[in-house]
Parts: structure tokens; sequence; C-alpha cells
């Protein structure tokens, strides 16, 4: 990509979305395109077709999507499945039609199987059945896979389908309905530590009154399922950071390596962490000081998942922030974006 290159970011204010404009302007690329869903809704083949017609993106990144955790996915399997497949066909088709150079699709884990070997090599899509909990998700993100590789086989696009680990950092959802597994616990964690803290303030004070929980006891964080399935995580500025790499790769060295039509890459650290460890790690960076409580009737996804990276470390790419330093510096951002205190381990500095 050239410095004014035209770049559509679609999706730009979402966690991966805006991962990449931040590692865009930081690049000091110039003329970046982005559109709000009230400004084009991207489930319109009519309106993006329009929109490719009239700015004419050199490269796309398709990152807008409807994505969501266990609890999202069962409760909206139609939404989920609806959206993103309409969405995807939209702007690839789009993108086919008006010359797009280079688009990076993003797919997601949940699209290999249930049972998949570990760890899981893009060769094993389709090799097997899905999870259920995010079945309706994971079946679009594999026909959005499936769609680029066709339109490269039949058009000779250059579309590349990047399948991140599971992802978090700055604009994740934090909605503890909704959310992935880290962000829900960094929430969970802090507003815990906050009810420890008013907590010692009240005993401290005879006057005080004790701040009552909500739901569940103060000096527990509750955790669905057991806690023992195992997670990749990628901090997501790492994720934006592949992917300008990937879009400025030399076409030669990417094409021994995605070998086209089926340019799929997995992005991870290939490196996993059970939930009971992510847990404690997250109580110990925000220094919670009470219990944690599994609930095993609630459900957990996936035992395993943990990706072969060989193919980006092929290509020369590897992430450089550690999931400590990531966790941390998503705290920091949660309680700048909500107004709140910070508390990591015992000190307590507002920001």
């Amino acid at each position: 990509m050239e410095k004014n290159s035209q770049i559509y970011i679609a999706g730009h204010r979402g966690l991966v979305g805006s991962a990449l404009m931040r590692r865009c302007q930081a690049e000091g690329y110039t003329n970046l395109v982005t559109r709000t869903h009230a400004e084009l809704d991207l489930t319109d083949k009519a309106k993006v077709e329009a929109f490719f017609k009239r700015e004419r993106p050199e490269y796309v990144f398709l990152a807008a999507a409807k994505v969501g955790g266990i609890w999202a996915n069962q409760a909206y399997p139609a939404e989920f499945i609806y959206s993103n497949l309409m969405i995807q066909t939209s702007v690839l088709h789009a993108a086919h039609l008006y010359g797009v150079k280079k688009l990076i699709f993003f797919g997601s884990s949940c699209a290999y199987p249930k049972n998949c070997p570990q760890p899981m090599k893009e060769k094993y899509l389709l090799s097997g059945y899905l999870e259920s909990s995010s079945e309706p998700y994971a079946i679009a993100k594999i026909a959005g896979i499936k769609m680029c590789e066709a339109y490269n086989r039949q058009y000779g696009t250059n579309f590349i389908s990047v399948i991140p680990a599971t992802l978090y950092g700055p604009n994740d959802n934090f909605d503890l309905q909704t959310s992935h597994v880290l962000s829900a616990l960094i929430r969970k964690f802090h507003e815990a530590k906050i009810r420890e803290q008013h907590q010692k303030v009240s005993e401290s004070s005879s006057s005080a009154t004790p701040l009552e929980p909500q739901d569940h006891d103060k000096n527990s964080v509750l955790i669905w399922g057991t806690g023992s399935p195992r997670r990749e995580f990628l901090y997501v500025d790492d994720l934006a950071d592949a992917c300008i790499f990937l879009m400025n790769l030399d076409e030669l060295l990417s094409a021994s390596v995605l070998q086209p039509p089926t340019s799929i890459i997995n992005i991870g650290t290939g490196e996993d962490i059970a939930i009971r460890n992510l847990a404690l790690l997250i109580k110990e960076i925000i220094g919670f000081q009470g219990e944690l409580n599994f609930d095993p009737t609630k459900p957990g996804g996936t035992q395993e998942k943990v990706f072969d990276v060989s193919k980006s470390r092929k290509l020369g790419w590897v992430p450089k922030i550690s999931l400590e330093e990531g966790i941390r510096k998503t705290y920091e951002w949660y309680c700048k974006k909500h107004g709140a205190l910070i508390y990591i381990k015992e000190d307590i500095n507002e920001l």
C-alpha cells in the first residue's frame, strides 16, 4: 500500500476496526475511508455497491461483523448468521466488481471443528462438527472464507482470510451478557475490587454503611464453566500490525506460503491458557483479594483452542505484546473510558 492509497476500513469503530485505524494513522496512511452504520448499512447490497462505485477503494479491511460471546450466540443465532452473511456477501462482491487490489476478511477460531486437533492448522477447516453454541456465527464465517476462495479462483481477486485468536483490547465489548471471556473477567474483577475497597472504607468508619453487593457475594467473582477450557488470546493491536504486514507483503512470498486461491492464515501467539489461570492473572493485575467461584452448570465452550502459527512465522510476522501487558493496557483503557478508578495490585490511581 502507498501512503496515499485509498483504504477502506469497514467497521472502523469496533475492536478490530479501531485498532486498524490506529495502526494505519501511526504508519502515515492519509487516505482512510470510513462509514458508520448510520451512513452505510453493509447488509444493503445496492448501497454497498454504490459506495464502492463512488469511492473506489484500492484496499479493504472487512472488519465489520456482528460478534459476541457464548450467551449472545445462544440468544441471537438468527441475527449472527443473517447479519454476517449479508455484510460479507455485499462487501466481497462489490470489492470484486470495482477492482479492489487486495482485501482482508476476518474469520473466527470458532470456524474450526469442536474437536479439532491441536494446535489448529488452517487445513483443518471443515474437517469436523462445529461447537453448537456458536454454530450459526461459525457457519457465516466459513461462508466468508469460502467466498474469498471462490472469487480468487474464478475472478483472480486477492482476498485473504485471516483467522485471529480470541481478541481483546481497547474498544472491546465489556457487557457481561454479550462479551467474550477476557473482557467480561476484567469488568467482573474491577467491580469486585470497587466493592472490596468500599467495604474496607466502611469497616474503618463506625458511621459508614457497608455497600451491599448485587446478586453475588462481595468477596467473590463468579465465572462460567469449570475454568478448565484453554484459549489463546491476541491483543488487537498485534492483529492490526499483522494485517498491515500482510497487506504490504511481497506477492511472490505471499503466494509461496498462502497458496492462492486458498489464502487462509492463522494470526495468534501459538500459546494458550486455561480460563482458571486467566482469571487468576486478571485477579492479580487488578489486585482483587477475594475468591473465585466457578459454575459448572454454565457452558464453557470448546475444551481447547490453540493455533498452529507456522504460516505467519514463515512469512516473518510475530506478535509483540504479551498477555500480561495486553491485559494491563486493556484494563487501563477500560478505566479511562468509564471514568473509573484504576486498581492495579494495591495501588490506586485516578486517571
